[in-house]
């Protein structure tokens, strides 16, 4: 028994090791201790840039869509970033998920979505639209199956679980809801979160 944990142990660090080389190469950047565990879909690496210490669990997928030949796709992960389970990352423009930001599982982050203007074709055959660049701030937590489409989240705030958010987040707020709306924000006078 310890000597298979042992072999294990060795055979996932090889593993780490040469999945962290082969990433250097593919990955526009990717920082030093990254991992990224059993990923779905990597698409548009090349437009892709991960900080340090930023950690992925499996089902990744991460797509930076080129539907432009003048706008190159850009997707930013900051350092010491924790992403869960199933998270869907996807831009056509520009997606920033700034240092120490927590990320929970099925989250969906994209500054697009498919127009569907023209009823007289299916949406999947119709462009998609950029919505506006996103911008996670630093320290700010999403909970589990957030969606952000076009919008951004301030500095340290928080964004309950299954909540919709389409138009900025305040820093220091939590926000719930579909659409999410503020429910709380933080008082530094008394230095404690308050109900709106």
């Amino acid at each position: 028994m310890i000597v298979y944990e042992f072999y294990f142990r060795v055979c996932r660090k090889i593993k780490g090791i040469l999945s962290f080389y082969i990433y250097c190469f593919c990955f526009k950047k990717i920082g030093r201790k990254s991992t990224i565990y059993k990923p779905d879909m990597l698409q548009g690496m090349k437009f892709i840039s991960i900080g340090e210490r930023t950690h992925f669990q499996q089902g990744l997928w991460i797509l930076a869509l080129r539907t432009d030949s003048n706008i190159n796709p850009n997707i930013n992960i900051g350092n010491d970033v924790y992403v869960g389970r199933y998270a869907h990352i996807v831009s056509i423009k520009n997606v920033n998920i700034c240092n120490n930001v927590l990320i929970a599982d099925k989250v969906y982050i994209s500054d697009n979505i498919h127009q569907y203007h023209d009823t007289s074709k299916p949406i999947k055959d119709q462009p998609i639209l950029c919505k506006g660049s996103v911008t996670i701030n630093e320290g700010a937590w999403l909970g589990e199956n957030v969606c952000v489409i076009g919008a951004s989240v301030g500095k340290n705030s928080v964004v309950a679980a299954n909540s919709v958010v389409t138009k900025d987040v305040p820093d220091y707020t939590v926000v719930a809801g579909a659409p999410a709306k503020v429910i709380k924000k933080f008082n530094f006078d008394s230095q404690s979160w308050e109900s709106v």
